[in-house]
């Protein structure tokens, strides 16, 4: 008789103790960003059982099955609650794969060397924000790549939130309503241009100041097209966000107050300022940060969540709900270990969340699932991000010398109205704009991210 000396039972036990005493690290068996750095691999520093989904769950599930209703007690342990009801109550399918070994393929090139070339160079001032060791804003990736507590885990998170100087996102999105109807169709643009925190070490136009300018402009349908909105952050994580809008009825640029974080951006749809990356909003504006739990989680992180070459548009499949099109097919893989963070609103006093709870994969320290809480403490909302190299079978879609990284599509789904708003990173939507990584390839600051910006894109 084999007996294994690290069963699911004795990792449970050691996530346990790790979070009790507050030790930071990921790995089991040994530190696993040394072997990264060696290797470029993870899993060497995890027992199989927290690496393979058939050891983990003793043969019941393996790669190629699909988990639905009748199986998904096997692993619901490894889900967020909400994802677990949508599969036992709303038909969701969740297809399961291998696991992505090489950490590489988790993040963009420039981000895995930017956060390799600056490991341990980031200390937290006495007002809480993130400096370099001489006192320089943070030069770029991830900051505690080994986080010790939910603030600098959530640090990892913020700084820079697509893992890329500059995104822009081509994003088609659906709403569909409680009865699994199509209410709304939104095409629209989301920049996210870093001023510090870059991978490139670099402060663009000396903007120590601030850490992004942030835009999302909506290109159709007729009647939303023009609406904007304009985010400039500041690098001091304690001060709010200058958040400008332009409402093509009311024909001007208004500022708007810092609750508007919590409200739809537009009529139908679930998505929120607060939602974005999971940390929407300063780090500093909510408080009471706290590593709750380590667990393995299933994760929609590989390559198989790009659609390019398999559709035009990179739009994806669908299926389940009332009627066959409230979630995209996804592909989720084993995650060996997930921090599990927990925040309060502390700075917003009227905000309609109470909590919000957010699984964070070590590898990375990028989430993997994200649940808000209300007031009175019951689950409001699910964001659930789907990852992928921008790369398989059919097309490669490069990023400088190396194959892009980023979100692919995500679920924001409303718990309590039973309203989905699910939106894909398309090639391309109306107005001829595409999902691209490059600042360079024009003057994105002047064309996408000033209040001139947002009334010139309204007007059009």
């Amino acid at each position: 008789m084999h007996i294994r000396k690290y069963d699911f039972d004795y990792s449970r036990r050691f996530f346990l103790e790790k979070t009790a005493k507050g030790l930071g690290g990921a790995g089991v068996l040994g530190s696993m960003w040394p072997m990264v750095a060696h290797s470029g691999e993870w899993n060497k520093a995890y027992p199989e059982e927290l690496t393979s989904i058939e050891a983990h769950t003793k043969g019941k599930v393996k790669p190629g099955d699909v988990i639905t209703a009748d199986n998904v007690e096997h692993v619901e342990h490894l889900l967020d609650p909400v994802a677990a009801m949508q599969v036992k109550t709303m038909g969701r399918r969740i297809h399961i794969v291998e696991p992505v070994k090489d950490v590489s393929q988790l993040m963009p090139a420039s981000f895995l060397e930017a956060t390799l070339r600056n490991s341990g160079n980031a200390v937290l001032d006495k007002n809480g924000n993130v400096y370099n060791k001489d006192g320089s804003p943070w030069n770029g990736g991830m900051p505690f790549p080994n986080p010790k507590n939910g603030v600098e885990a959530t640090y990892n998170l913020t700084l820079s939130w697509g893992r890329h100087d500059y995104s822009q996102y081509a994003v088609r999105d659906w709403d569909i309503d409680d009865d699994g109807d199509l209410s709304y169709q939104y095409d629209f643009v989301w920049c996210e241009l870093n001023t510090t925190g870059r991978s490139d070490g670099k402060v663009w136009r000396d903007k120590k100041d601030l850490l992004r300018y942030q835009s999302v402009f909506f290109t159709a349908p007729n009647d939303s097209a023009g609406t904007s909105f304009l985010n400039v952050w500041h690098y001091d994580q304690r001060k709010f966000p200058d958040l400008h809008g332009y409402i093509p009825a009311f024909r001007r640029v208004r500022q708007f107050p810092t609750n508007q974080r919590f409200e739809p951006l537009v009529p139908g749809i679930t998505l929120y300022l607060s939602d974005a990356w999971a940390a929407g909003d300063p780090l500093q504006t909510w408080g009471n940060y706290k590593i709750v739990g380590r667990q393995p989680m299933l994760g929609t992180i590989g390559p198989r969540n790009f659609h390019g070459g398999y559709n035009d548009n990179w739009e994806k499949p669908v299926h389940g709900g009332p009627k066959g099109q409230t979630f995209f097919d996804t592909y989720m893989e084993l995650v060996p270990e997930c921090l599990v963070v927990d925040a309060e609103p502390t700075g917003y006093s009227r905000a309609p969340v109470g909590k919000k709870r957010t699984w964070i994969d070590v590898r990375n320290q990028m989430y993997v699932a994200y649940n808000t809480f209300d007031r009175r403490g019951d689950i409001w909302k699910s964001f659930e991000p789907h990852y992928a190299l921008q790369s398989n079978d059919k097309t490669t879609i490069m990023d400088g010398d190396h194959p892009a990284w980023s979100w692919s599509s995500v679920h924001s789904y409303d718990v309590q109205s039973a309203r989905m708003s699910r939106f894909v990173q398309a090639k391309t939507v109306t107005g001829g704009y595409d999902s691209h990584y490059n600042e360079d390839r024009t003057d994105v600051y002047n064309k996408y991210l000033t209040i001139q910006a947002m009334q010139r894109l309204g007007a059009t």
